[in-house]
């Protein structure tokens, strides 16, 4: 099974959380969940890095990434990821979709509300318990 480290970025503005909605996916399961954004650490790319780029890709924002959230490891059924989360600030709140479908900027509280994808539930957990 193919396993992929990967970096989220939980954007904070204020009392807000930027939550992203995927489009379609190879992998039904994933397709349309609401996620933090992020990606692959490409070789010789510290967490961190990644995270800036990815991003600037997906985003068009540029992010001053803070502490280490958490890190949580999950198995979908094609794959597994070990995911490593960050506190994030965006230099703006305005940005421009690439990957995604849609997004929401909401207070911890109501992040339950939409439908996360499986890897990203354990950070909504600990966002809402804070």
């Amino acid at each position: 099974m193919k396993h992929h480290e990967v970096v989220a970025a939980i954007i904070v503005d204020g009392p807000q959380i930027l939550c992203l909605q995927r489009g379609p996916s190879k992998y039904e399961y994933i397709a349309y969940k609401y996620e933090f954004p992020g990606g692959k650490v490409e070789a010789g790319e510290t967490q961190q890095q990644a995270l800036v780029r990815e991003i600037k890709e997906e985003l068009e924002l540029d992010i001053q990434v803070g502490e280490h959230f958490m890190t949580v490891e999950h198995e979908y059924a094609d794959f597994k990821i070990t995911m490593h989360a960050f506190l994030c600030q965006a230099g703006k709140a305005q940005l421009t979709l690439h990957e995604h479908v849609a997004y929401q900027w909401l207070p911890a509280p109501q992040l339950p509300t939409l439908d996360w994808a499986a890897a990203d539930i354990p950070f909504v957990a600990k966002l809402v318990a804070q």
